[in-house]
């Protein structure tokens, strides 16, 4: 079981400063053509924490210049070498960086009334933070905001025709009844007297239905080896239609009448989809989700429309990084789906509940989130509270899990820190060092890791100990492990003193479980 997304904490400490009002949100050829300061804040879509850094600069009139790094990815390196950090956001008053968001709410009075007038009194500075130039901005954000355009596949309307064909009906198998099921040799007779097809013509059809997921052996009614051609077996065999086939999948109950996309699009889609819609309906704050109000957006729908198209997506040709990618932002866009049909859990038994329940159809199987975490991502180990691996040695999903465990995907999973990684959708595309920039990320917040010098003790999430496993099993491989994902920064040489001492204690963090739905 993984980590649901927590409420995020830090009230504004800037009431006495004043009537302030909003700021100059300038473009970007402004800034370029205009002589005054500027704040510059790097930030991405859907992070709470950017978003309460820019609602509380927005008490101020200087000129706010919000620079997304998930659409200019070109910026990250140059902005960690000015930053020395991976999270965002990360702000600068002229090229006078103050850090994340913790920070800025922690500024004095005082000393944020300086800077505000250092921005509006003085121009900015030839070393100011760097904007993204004009034509990758725009490059960018067409790339970004891409459209799915549906192709219909040449097997859909023979399938819509076949629903309305008065084959599918109920069969008996000894003493179990299977619904909205057809044999072999009734899909054959079927295609044959409706569609004028040869005998071999017919077979060739059924088992172009198979391989792209239209249909489905039903279990234990037959041979299940995906084969449809003459003999005895496959005349037998009683098939359903994917969407008959009984489960409780978010995305299941409607064909699939696309031709199928390549699985790391269609998963980078989803996720900007998503995303989009979670930014939308964040609070000014940053800190609340309107999970409601997300729900009747009519962007859901086509989220949910698109979602459907999953069904028949191909798996079993994926190579490691594109699995990685595909499955990390599948995970993630399915957590807020089910928020938003099942809402957030509260409560223990709850989360147990969620995570072993929703689920989406992918490729013809079943996922469900603790599926794709601890079957595909993890090598198919045993998660938390899990008495058994999720798949069986005879289980079709096993070939699709990871051959071993990836620690750094705990990372990249809903992580729900006080600052984020610069990323929100992956790529496979360099993927490793994607997720370990993320690592790096999630390690610089005091919510992750906290190196008490004095005691000789490291303070960790929960997450290491759920998942020490991965991490090597022992408390020495799993801070061997920490100090090498670390960015360069005090805390890492703390790790490395407290190391070189020996005895150091191991303890782990409390974790917040609490929602960030405002219902």
């Amino acid at each position: 079981m993984h980590r649901a997304q927590p409420i995020f904490s830090g009230p504004l400490k800037l009431k006495t400063l004043g009537s302030l009002i909003s700021p100059l949100w300038l473009q970007m050829g402004e800034f370029e053509s205009s002589a005054l300061g500027r704040v510059t804040v790097y930030s991405i879509q859907g992070c709470p924490h950017c978003i309460q850094a820019k609602a509380t600069l927005g008490r101020f009139e200087v000129p706010v210049c919000d620079v997304d790094v998930g659409r200019h990815p070109e910026l990250r390196t140059r902005v960690k070498e000015l930053t020395g950090r991976s999270t965002v956001p990360q702000i600068f008053f002229n090229n006078v960086h103050i850090g994340g968001n913790d920070d800025l709410q922690k500024l004095a009075p005082e000393e944020l009334q300086r800077l505000v007038n250092l921005v509006k009194e003085e121009p900015l500075p030839a070393d100011a933070p760097p904007l993204p130039e004009k034509n990758q901005s725009e490059d960018s954000a067409r790339e970004t905001d891409r459209e799915f355009t549906c192709e219909r596949d040449e097997l859909a309307d023979l399938v819509e025709d076949f629903k309305h064909g008065s084959v599918i009906g109920n069969h008996r198998k000894g003493l179990t009844l299977y619904k909205k099921s057809f044999s072999g040799d009734q899909l054959v007779d079927w295609l044959q007297k409706e569609k004028d097809m040869a005998r071999a013509e017919a077979f060739n059809t059924g088992q172009a239905l198979l391989q792209k997921k239209y249909m489905v052996s039903v279990r234990g009614c037959g041979q299940q080896d995906g084969s449809f051609g003459e003999g005895k077996d496959t005349m037998e065999t009683l098939y359903r239609l994917l969407e008959d086939d009984p489960h409780s999948a978010l995305n299941a109950g409607q064909t699939a009448a696309c031709s199928p996309i390549q699985a790391a699009e269609l998963s980078l889609l989803l996720r900007e989809m998503i995303l989009k819609l979670f930014s939308e309906h964040l609070s000014a704050d940053g800190k609340s989700v309107d999970y409601k109000g997300m729900s009747v957006n009519p962007a859901f729908e086509r989220y949910c429309e698109l979602s459907i198209q999953l069904q028949r997506v191909e798996l079993l040709s994926l190579s490691r990084e594109e699995k990685l990618a595909f499955f990390i932002n599948i995970y993630n866009a399915l957590v807020i789906h089910g928020y938003l049909r099942l809402g957030a859990p509260t409560n223990m038994w709850q989360r147990y509940r969620f995570f072993n329940y929703v689920s989406y159809l992918i490729g013809g199987e079943v996922f469900t989130l603790q599926d794709i975490e601890n079957g595909v991502l993890r090598g198919n180990r045993k998660g938390v509270a899990q008495l058994r691996r999720p798949f069986s040695k005879t289980d079709p999903r096993l070939q699709v899990a990871l051959p071993d465990a990836e620690p750094l995907i705990h990372f990249a999973l809903n992580c729900g820190a006080k600052g984020c990684p610069p990323i929100k959708t992956y790529t496979p595309q360099d993927i490793d060092s994607q997720l370990r920039t993320a690592a790096e990320a999630f390690l610089e917040n005091d919510d992750a890791c906290v190196v008490d010098s004095g005691k000789r003790e490291v303070r960790l999430s929960q997450i290491f100990k759920w998942y020490k496993a991965d991490f090597g099993g022992t408390d020495e491989k799993l801070l061997k492990w920490v100090l090498e994902h670390m960015g360069d920064s005090p805390k890492k040489t703390s790790l490395q003193g407290v190391l070189s001492a020996g005895k150091i204690k191991v303890s782990f963090l409390p974790y917040d479980w609490s929602s960030n739905s405002t219902h």
